[in-house]
Parts: structure tokens; C-alpha cells; sequence
């Protein structure tokens, strides 16, 4: 009699384990809308404000974005979403060279995994999450329905902007040389952008949109640079299941050397252009 009893209970004990639901078990969806200041430094001086205007609309693509970040609890996958610019009717393909593309992240693996198209080639970049340190505030804010607490951190720039290319990257100065003496570089100056971040512990996730991650508690906005992203609606289990799976399509590579590749690009369409005017 024991015996049987015995057996019950473990085969009720097995079966109340086999449908235990899984809490960590849930999916996501937030959406985003970023918005970038138009800067035109010195170029822009000389230029009348209808110019300026008119600039803005034509960029509006670059400027203006919408994203879906798409997450589990250790995985998430940020994409922009495909948007027809039916008011300026202009396209940007300069700046799609430069534009974030597919962009997955294992936060259990430490990995970083990122489609990018330049000119053409299709990349697969692949690397180790970057690390930010956060800075964790008691300020807080509401952001829809979400109690949201600041986070701020210094990042150098070029590790938030890595698939972007500036002109400035190629004028770095050479060692100046003597007779007798060769005056030693100086380290190069490592450029840091301020990173200000408000975090809803609401959803104990710690994911965020593009770069950012690592606060305890899903990112519903960020400011860094002259660039703002701010969610507008996270949808928690929405009723069809969202694949998060890594791009896979593409030269794999890592984020230094896609940086390389594109300035080494970039070199040579100068050279070329330089070429054509003597």
C-alpha cells in the first residue's frame, strides 16, 4: 500500500513540475521614435534660414526614425522600421551607408550581433556587448504608464556611433619630424559622450534601444549627443509569438574592422575624387 501511495505522489509530484508556468517565460515589444538636432556647423553659418529649412526636410528621414525593439528576458532584437518619407519625397542614400542596421544582443552569451550594408557589401558584424557604466539617480519620472528612475554614464563616442563614419577620423595629425629629433604623437584624445537614461524597474528586463543596456529595468528612453530616443508603447505578450533570432546573412567581422573597411572606403573615394579635379 505504501508503495503505491508512494508512486501517486511522485507522479503527481512530476506532473505538477512538467506544467508549473515559467514566470521568466514572457516577450515584449516597445517601440520607439528618435529625433536628432540638424547640425551644420560652419556650413550652416553662411546659409539663409529657408536654406536651413529646406536641408531639414531633405534629411528628415536621417533625423527623424521609429524603431521596434523586440525582447526576452536575455535576448532582444532592435530594427528600424521601414517608413516611406512621402512628404519630402527625397532619399538619403549617403546616409543609408551610415544608418544602424538589424541589431541582436544575447545578454546570457555577452554578444553583440549586427547586419550592416555599406555601399553594396553586407556585413555580419560581430562583437562583445560594449560596457557602459551606469550611474544609478533616486530622480524619477512618469513615461506612460511606467515609474521610470534616471541612470547617467560617459561613453566614448565612437563606441554609440561605430557603423557611422566622420570625415574628421581621417585628419589625424602626423609626427612632426626635425633634424635631430622625432617629437613622439600624443595618445589620442578618446572623445566621450554623456549618456542620460531613465529605466522602468516595472519590466526587469535589461535591455534598451540601440547601445544601451545594462540597467536593472527595461530603457523607455535616452539621451546622448544631439540625439533623443524615446519609447511610445511596449505591448508584454502580445498574442503571436516574436522571433528573436540573430542576423545571419553577410562577411562576418568585427566592429573594429568594419570601421577600417569603411574608412579605408573612404580614403580611396577621396583620392579618387581628388584625381579627377587635377
Amino acid at each position: 500500500m505504501k508503495s503505491i501511495l508512494f508512486k501517486l505522489s511522485f507522479i503527481a509530484f512530476i506532473f505538477l513540475i512538467s506544467f508549473e508556468p515559467n514566470v521568466q517565460e514572457f516577450q515584449g515589444q516597445a517601440f520607439y521614435f528618435s529625433k536628432s538636432k540638424m547640425e551644420l556647423g560652419r556650413w550652416g553659418a553662411r546659409m539663409s534660414e529657408a536654406q536651413k529649412k529646406e536641408v531639414q526636410v531633405r534629411l528628415k528621414n536621417r533625423l527623424e526614425k521609429t524603431y521596434i525593439l523586440n525582447f526576452s528576458k536575455d535576448e532582444s532584437l532592435f530594427k528600424e522600421e521601414d517608413k516611406l518619407d512621402a512628404i519630402s519625397g527625397a532619399t538619403d542614400s549617403w546616409g543609408d551607408n551610415f544608418s544602424q542596421g538589424e541589431q541582436y544582443k544575447s545578454l546570457k552569451e555577452n554578444k553583440l550581433v549586427q547586419s550592416q550594408e555599406f555601399y553594396g557589401k553586407q556585413f555580419l558584424v560581430k562583437d562583445s556587448l560594449q560596457v557602459i557604466e551606469w550611474k544609478l539617480g533616486k530622480e524619477s519620472k512618469q513615461i506612460g504608464q511606467y515609474l521610470c528612475f534616471k541612470a547617467t554614464a560617459s561613453v566614448p563616442t565612437k563606441e554609440l556611433t561605430w557603423y557611422d563614419f566622420s570625415w574628421s577620423d581621417l585628419r589625424r595629425p602626423s609626427p612632426k619630424e626635425s633634424d635631430s629629433t622625432v617629437v613622439q604623437p600624443k595618445a589620442p584624445v578618446i572623445k566621450m559622450t554623456e549618456v542620460e537614461a531613465w529605466y522602468t524597474p516595472q519590466i526587469p528586463v535589461s535591455h534598451g534601444p540601440s547601445e544601451y543596456w545594462g540597467l536593472p529595468g527595461l530603457i523607455l528612453e535616452v539621451s546622448a549627443g544631439n540625439t533623443t530616443i524615446l519609447c511610445s508603447k511596449v505591448v508584454m505578450n502580445p498574442k503571436e509569438k516574436i522571433k528573436i533570432q540573430a542576423p545571419d546573412k553577410g562577411k562576418e567581422i568585427s566592429k573594429s574592422e568594419y570601421q577600417k573597411t569603411v574608412q579605408g572606403k573612404m580614403v580611396e573615394m577621396r583620392n579618387n575624387r581628388g584625381r579627377r579635379r587635377n
